[in-house]
């Protein structure tokens, strides 16, 4: 009988206790990271209120943390292909729970924005780390559903960024909200002991014996196997990573991934962290309970929207699910812009929430399928990181838009964005649905 590859082998394994673990740590880890996140939105109008800033000093603040996010996933990017994706996932876990809980003591706007921009660091790094370990042990034929149901583990996550603000703000203040980030830091014994190095990884560093005995150990092939062909050893350059990023083969994957990265960056951020801010004015709230009650409402519609797309993703395809997300999400922001009172603007924030959303699982599932695995980690945290340039620019502008031009002008801009990265993706996108990952990358 003639010897397999190891990623032959990987993509013959029925699921099995292994993958499901793999997925529970990969899932609590992203929706831990988005919860840390998030926690500075739902804390936005108390930290506002206490400190009498106005939108464009408070969406200013909120942007120092995307430029450490924009460092973060770079350059956690990097070290995943350098020296594997255990060690970059334990790294991002720990350093983003304690500089965000660290939030908490900041006194001022200048300090409260250099711990965000440091937490962002390891925030922006984490957040890649779960897609590209989950894409390298899933086949092909389940890799999309296991990409979508770590990505919708994000809503879980700013769901928990909701519900702490809402009671501990009330009774305690806004600084006890960032305590809670160390929440994640139970996940670091769970790695330890259940997650190995990426097979692909270990193969591709010319570590076949050690990939062999981690996919016996746990349990994905027989310990009869003793044998496999072996790979050729990758070793990894920095500035050949970046040009082949752009080089005749991948151009239009990076292309189609960086804008539609910026866009749902742009879009979600600059919505979701201003949204209770918007409710506060529009309910004419004189306390936060009620516009906090909504905005968790609102949260919700995140569940279905990011489940529906989930288990469309190997049925009808990533490109098809990511075009026609984005349109939709493109039209409830128009819809909005066009909305003349809070019944109107909550029909529609959900409308967003939902499709936004379901966009983001399938962009997530997308990214590591379309890069080689020497260069998967770089590719898809240079992906992630161009979102967080993004992401920097989508609060103060979105504070800026609304102060100067009106909030309808500010969604009008949502909604050109999410049609045009619709458009890019259908004209430049390919379809990656239960192809392996080795034929994806020729």
């Amino acid at each position: 009988m003639s010897e397999e590859t190891l990623a032959e082998l990987l993509e013959k394994t029925p699921t099995s206790k292994f993958h499901y673990t793999l997925l529970s740590i990969c899932c609590l880890t992203y929706g831990f990271t988005g919860m840390n996140v998030l926690l500075i939105a739902v804390a936005l109008p108390a930290i506002t209120a206490e400190w009498h800033l106005s939108k464009i000093v408070a969406g200013a603040m909120l942007s120092t943390g995307y430029a450490g996010m924009f460092v973060g996933a770079l350059t956690f990017g990097i070290i995943a292909d350098v020296v594997g994706r255990r060690k970059a996932l334990l790294l991002t876990i720990v350093w983003a729970s304690i500089l965000t809980a660290l939030c908490s003591i900041a006194w001022d706007v200048v300090s409260l924005s250099v711990l965000r921009f440091l937490a962002g660091i390891g925030l922006g790094g984490a957040l890649p780390q779960p897609g590209v370990y989950i894409s390298e042990y899933v086949p092909a034929n389940r890799r999309g559903k296991y990409l979508g149901l770590t990505e919708t583990s994000w809503v879980y996550g700013a769901l928990l960024a909701a519900i702490f603000p809402y009671l501990l703000i009330p009774v305690y203040g806004w600084r006890l909200t960032f305590l809670v980030a160390l929440i994640p830091l139970m996940l670091i014994p769970l790695v330890f002991v259940f997650l190995p190095e990426s097979i692909r990884y270990l193969e591709l560093k010319g570590k076949s014996g050690e990939a062999l005995n981690t996919l016996k150990k746990a349990g994905l092939i027989q310990k009869s196997v003793t044998a496999v062909k072996r790979s050729v050893y990758a070793e990894y350059s920095l500035k050949n990573a970046l040009r082949e990023l752009w080089s005749r083969n991948y151009w239009k994957r990076t292309l189609v991934l960086w804008i539609g990265w910026a866009v749902l960056v742009y879009t979600y951020h600059g919505i979701f962290t201003w949204l209770p801010t918007i409710y506060v004015e529009a309910m004419r709230a004189r306390e936060l309970i009620g516009p906090l009650y909504w905005y968790l409402i609102i949260t919700l519609m995140q569940v279905p929207g990011y489940y529906s797309a989930t288990f469309l993703l190997d049925r009808v395809g990533r490109k098809t699910v990511l075009v026609g997300y984005l349109a939709v999400a493109g039209i409830g922001s128009y819809m909005f812009a066009a909305a003349t009172g809070i019944s109107g603007i909550l029909l529609w924030s959900a409308v967003v929430s939902f499709f936004n959303l379901g966009a983001w699982s399938a962009l997530y599932a997308y990214t590591p399928e379309l890069y080689p695995t020497r260069i998967r980690g770089t590719g898809s945290g240079a992906a992630a990181s161009i979102g967080r340039l993004a992401g920097v620019a989508a609060p103060v502008m979105t504070g800026y838009i609304w102060a100067n031009l009106g909030l309808s002008t500010a969604f009008l801009a949502f909604a050109s964005a999410h049609f045009i990265a619709a458009l890019i993706v259908a004209f430049l996108g390919m379809e990656t649905k239960g192809r392996v990952l080795e034929t994806i990358s020729k």
